[in-house]
């Protein structure tokens, strides 16, 4: 199988992400498989929420563009 080269997604690091709690809720996990999980669980919820961040401020940036430039309605 060959590895992606494309960016990481916020829907693909979700989808990872609830793997991971999957594993982790299985009792067959050990315990250094559980704490790597946990470890990279922890480094894919901080890209998420940087993700999260990004898109806020790109939607807060829009809007404030568009309220500079008045909507139609007014014009």
């Amino acid at each position: 199988m060959a590895e992606s080269s494309q960016e990481p997604t916020f829907e693909g690091d979700i989808e990872r992400l609830e793997r991971i709690v999957e594993r982790l809720e299985s009792e067959e996990t050990s315990l250094d498989e559980a704490l790597a999980l946990f470890k990279e669980g922890m480094a894919l919820s901080k890209r998420c929420k940087a993700m999260l961040e990004r898109a806020q401020t790109q939607i807060a940036e829009a809007l404030a563009e568009e309220s500079a430039q008045g909507s139609p309605a007014e014009q």
